[in-house]
């Protein structure tokens, strides 16, 4: 199957950083606190089990004026990592701003539980915003995830804004091969539930794993995912968000 996603031209309505011909309009971001970080491994889990619920799992993102990118690295040892945000404007994916968080990481490594390891690093980033995204792809899984909540879904309720898990491996579920044209796509299935879509979005490399995050469909999840392509097997915003987390891409604030 070759994706085809209709959209509505109704804009979005929700509160953006966007200069126009008369003004800049700052506003900051909003976090939640929902819970503590600094957990053990059961501790964690059942943070997971209570939120997995409060995912929404429909919704659709339909003009989007600021779409952001989330990526984390981790220094050699596992030692000090770096979070980063960048922020473009859609449709022209121009780069508004680019922020980085650096820090010691609280947990190591243990599948599943990414998000208790790099979401505070990720919300300290967005903490250093002047503007709200209208949308977010993160470099991780959403509700593709054994217990329906990745670093996505995690991140998209400390924020309430819709997210995106567009992840470079598989962490759950099945599905059949992917065709070679752009486009392409199978399910993605666990355990009998659709939990998102292995995604083609470059001709001769893997595919992507797409979920919902929160506040939106796996569809328009995807949708969003094939519209930020630019010739890369990421999409612009978490490719950039890769290179910025590499210190690959200077840290920059809200610019016309």
């Amino acid at each position: 199957m070759v994706l085809s996603i209709a959209v509505a031209e109704a804009w979005r309505k929700s509160a953006i950083c966007q200069r126009d011909k008369v003004a800049v309009i700052i506003v900051t971001m909003k976090i939640k606190r929902l819970h503590d970080w600094q957990v053990n491994t059961d501790e964690a889990m059942e943070i997971q089990r209570r939120m997995a619920i409060m995912v929404v799992r429909s919704g659709e993102v339909t003009a989007p004026r600021l779409i952001a990118g989330v990526d984390a690295t981790v220094g050699i040892g596992g030692g000090v990592a770096r979070a980063a945000v960048v922020v473009l404007r859609y449709p022209e994916l121009k780069v508004a701003a680019v922020k980085v968080a650096e820090g010691e990481l609280g947990m190591p490594y243990i599948p599943g539980l990414l998000s208790f390891r790099e979401s505070p690093l990720i919300l300290a980033a967005f903490e250093k915003l002047s503007c709200v995204p209208d949308l977010i792809i993160v470099d991780g899984q959403g509700i593709a995830h054994p217990r329906r909540i990745g670093l996505a879904s995690h991140i998209g309720l400390f924020l309430d804004i819709a997210t995106i898990g567009c992840a470079k491996s598989r962490l759950c579920g099945v599905h059949e091969p992917v065709g070679e044209e752009f486009g392409s796509y199978t399910e993605l299935v666990d355990n009998g539930e659709t939990v998102g879509f292995a995604l083609r979005t470059k001709v001769g490399v893997k595919p992507l794993y797409v979920s919902t995050g929160h506040k939106l469909s796996p569809e328009n999840a995807a949708y969003w995912v094939m519209k930020c392509c630019r010739g890369y097997r990421l999409p612009e915003p978490t490719r950039l968000a890769h290179l910025a987390a590499g210190g690959n891409l200077k840290e920059k604030a809200v610019t016309g």
